[in-house]
C-alpha cells in the first residue's frame, strides 16, 4: 500500500517535505546498541541505568522519557543443527538465512537471538497529538511528530492514547519526551543519529515511498531463504493507526517483540461514533414526539 510522501503540503504549502522516516530491519541487527548510545549523546537524553533484569541479556528493558531508542534482545530455543535435533530443512533453512544476511549472533548454537531497535513510530493517525489540549505535539514539515517541552503540560493524556505504550513523564519535571527523529539534524539536511551510528543498516533513513520499496523486497529475499515468517509491520496505510514513520521488518509475530498486533488509534473512529450517537439520539426523539402527539389522540 502507497503511504502518502506529501501528506502534510496542506498545512506548510511550500515548505512541505517528502515524508521521511525509519525503515528498521531487524534481520540485520547485531544488538550493539550503537543506536540508543547515538540518541542520547546527540540529543543531550538523560542517563537511564537500568542493569539487567534477569530475563535477557538486554540491559536498558524499554522505551522510555529517558530512553527514545530500544534494543531488545528476545532469545528463544531452536535446534542448533542436526546433530540437536534439527532436520535437515531447518539446518539448511538457517545456513540460507546466514547467506541472506541474518547476522550470525542471531542464530547461535541452539539460541535464536531476535533483536530490534524500537522507537516512536511518528504514526500518520497519532492518537497522541490529537489529544494533546496545548498543542505541545505537532506534525513537523518532514511528517514526523514532535513534542514541544516548553510547551508541554504534563497533562499526560497522549500517554494513555499512545497504542505502543511509547511516551511517558520525566520524573524530575514532569513533562513528556519521546524521539524527535532528531528534527534539528533534519532540517539540516542530516539523517537521524541512529541511523547514522547504526554498523549494519538495520536502521535505515530516507523518504517513506523509497524505504517502503526497499523493505518489500527484503521481506521476499528472506522468505525465499527460508525466513517464512518476515513480515513489515506499520508499512500498511490500512491498518490502525494508517501506517508509521517508524516501520520495522520483522522475523516472527510483533507479540514476540513485545509489539502490539493490531495496534490501533484510539480516537480514529470517533467522528463516526459520534455521529451513530446522534443519529440514534434523533430517531429516539422523533419516536418520542410521535408517541407523545399519538396520545393526544
Amino acid at each position: 500500500m502507497k503511504l502518502d510522501a506529501q501528506r502534510w503540503s496542506e498545512s506548510y504549502g511550500a515548505e512541505a517535505k517528502p515524508r521521511v522516516g525509519f525503515f528498521t530491519d531487524t534481520s540485520l541487527c547485531i544488538g550493539c546498541k550503537a543506536c540508543e548510545v547515538a540518541c542520547k549523546e546527540w540529543n543531550h537524553v538523560p542517563a537511564s541505568p537500568q542493569g539487567f533484569s534477569g530475563k535477557s541479556y538486554d540491559n536498558s528493558v524499554e522505551l522510555g522519557p529517558d530512553r527514545w531508542r530500544h534494543v531488545a534482545f528476545v532469545e528463544q530455543r531452536i535446534p542448533a543443527g542436526v546433530q540437536d535435533g534439527a532436520s535437515l530443512v531447518e539446518a539448511a533453512q538457517r545456513g540460507a538465512a546466514i547467506d541472506a544476511g541474518v547476522p550470525s549472533e542471531q542464530l547461535g548454537d541452539g539460541v535464536r537471538w531476535l533483536m530490534a531497535s524500537d522507537v516512536c513510530k511518528h504514526c500518520t493517525h497519532a492518537a497522541c497529538l490529537e489529544v494533546c489540549p496545548t498543542g505541545a505535539l505537532f506534525r513537523t514539515e518532514f511528517g514526523t511528530v514532535v513534542v514541544q517541552e516548553d510547551v508541554c503540560n504534563g497533562c499526560g493524556y497522549c500517554i494513555s492514547a499512545c497504542p505502543f505504550g511509547v511516551l511517558d513523564r520525566r520524573e524530575d519535571d514532569g513533562r513528556v519526551w519521546k524521539c524527535t527523529l532528531c528534527y534539528d539534524r533534519l532540517k539540516a539536511d542530516q539523517e537521524p543519529a541512529c541511523a547514522k551510528a547504526c554498523p549494519t543498516d538495520s536502521i535505515q533513513f530516507g523518504e517513506l515511498e523509497v524505504l517502503r520499496a526497499r523493505a518489500e523486497q527484503r521481506v521476499e529475499t528472506l522468505i525465499e531463504r527460508g525466513e517464512d515468517k518476515a513480515q513489515l509491520y506499520l508499512a500498511d496505510e490500512h491498518d490502525g493507526v494508517g501506517g508509521a514513520g517508524a516501520f520495522f521488518l520483522l522475523l516472527d509475530e510483533p507479540e514476540v517483540y513485545g509489539l502490539p498486533p493490531d495496534p490501533v488509534d484510539p480516537i480514529r473512529d470517533l467522528g463516526s461514533i459520534w455521529s451513530a450517537t446522534a443519529a440514534a439520539a434523533l430517531a429516539l426523539g422523533v419516536g418520542l414526539l410521535g408517541a407523545a402527539l399519538g396520545g393526544r389522540r
